[in-house]
């Protein structure tokens, strides 16, 4: 049983040890779990300023038993566990039978969708909130879509982009290697539309003259988040990093999973995606760096006789995202979130609300707005 409101549950992760840094600075107390203890503690030592933090090091079984013991008696339940469609489940049913609020940082498009499905109501009921997806890759173009449509009534589209320099994480990878055999949807005229397979597009960049190489990205949290808003109708999203040597291999490897490993039994996919991330990234990748890891997020928002168009500059989208979980983590110990169940963070939390957080720690730029009417 936890002695502290707030859980991370794989601290030991590059994302984990940033959730970690931030509840540090945002004083909340904090349980770091992982699957080995040792590990963790390694990986704590290092966070900066460890030393004022409080919090427990906790070895813990992945099974919902040994989840929902260690749960009952926290308030919220940061997960770090992925790919969340492969660990997911039993956090989630674990954190529902502890009545803690849940968020993980996922991009996984079928697993927010069995979420939805399968546990919405049951943190509804118990006025919990399931909020996957609390990540910079969505969460701050989520951010710009919110305020371009607020700039304006009556737009009805939205064309997303989300850029940064970097290169994934260890998990990252994995998990976009769990996205590529999945099928990805934008959402058209209210209703979930299939991407084709290997899609992929040139993106103007806002900001300079070359264009860069994206993708669906797994069809991403925004048609989802956007499905029934009265104000929105159709939403896609395009996505990548900048350097396109990274996006050219991306792309031939999503062709060599549609042609060679897509055919396979289940259990000799699942082996064979492993296999091609862990040749990809199997270390923690150096500490960001804000003068290198750089983002933009892009959003045209459109309808029949307006055009908003709203650019958010950032740096360390990782730290973006520890940022987000810290601080939503830190709100739902102080107040009710303004939706339970199944919702975003910006529906969660308030879009400008969150922003803020961003601002405040120096991670984003004031939005640029143009407005055509």
């Amino acid at each position: 049983m936890s002695k502290k409101p707030v859980i991370v549950y794989g601290a030991s992760g590059y994302t984990g040890r940033l959730v970690c840094e931030y509840l540090r600075e945002l004083g909340i107390p904090f349980i770091a779990a992982g699957r080995d203890a040792k590990r963790v503690r390694e990986v704590m030592d290092k966070v900066p300023g460890i030393e004022t933090a409080d919090y427990e090091v906790v070895e813990v079984e992945h099974s919902v038993e040994a989840l929902t013991k260690l749960f009952k008696g926290a308030k919220v339940v940061c997960n770090m566990v992925g790919p969340f469609i492969k660990y997911g489940p039993e956090t989630v049913e674990a954190s529902l039978a502890a009545g803690c609020h849940y968020l993980d940082t996922t991009g996984e498009q079928d697993w927010m969708m069995l979420a939805q499905e399968k546990w919405g109501e049951g943190f509804a009921k118990r006025g919990l909130l399931l909020s996957p997806c609390v990540a910079h890759m969505y969460t701050t173009g989520e951010i710009a879509a919110n305020i371009a449509l607020e700039n304006m009534p009556g737009l009805d589209t939205l064309d997303m982009l989300v850029l940064w320099k970097g290169f994934p994480t260890y998990a990252s990878v994995q998990t976009i290697f769990t996205i590529l055999k999945a099928d990805w949807y934008y959402l058209q005229n209210n209703q979930y539309v299939q991407w084709p397979t290997l899609t992929t597009t040139e993106c103007h960049v806002p900001g300079q003259h070359a264009t860069a190489l994206t993708l669906p990205w797994g069809g991403t949290s925004h048609p989802l988040w956007f499905k029934d808003d009265p104000r929105v109708s159709t939403v896609k999203v395009y996505g990548g990093v900048f350097a396109r040597e990274v996006m050219d291999n991306v792309v031939n490897m999503t062709k060599m999973i549609d042609t060679d490993i897509k055919p396979l039994p289940f259990a000799e996919q699942e082996a064979a995606l492993a296999k091609m991330a862990e040749s990809v990234q199997g270390d923690m990748p150096p500490r960001e760096n804000p003068r290198l890891n750089t983002s933009i997020d892009s959003v045209h928002a459109s309808g029949p006789l307006g055009r908003v168009h709203v650019l958010i500059h950032g740096n360390c989208n990782y730290k973006q995202t520890g940022l987000m979980q810290a601080w939503a983590a830190m709100n739902l110990l102080q107040q009710p979130p303004r939706r339970t169940g199944f919702a975003s963070a910006c529906q969660a939390f308030g879009h400008r609300e969150i922003f803020g957080a961003l601002r405040q720690f120096g991670l984003v730029l004031k939005p640029v707005v143009t407005v055509h009417d």
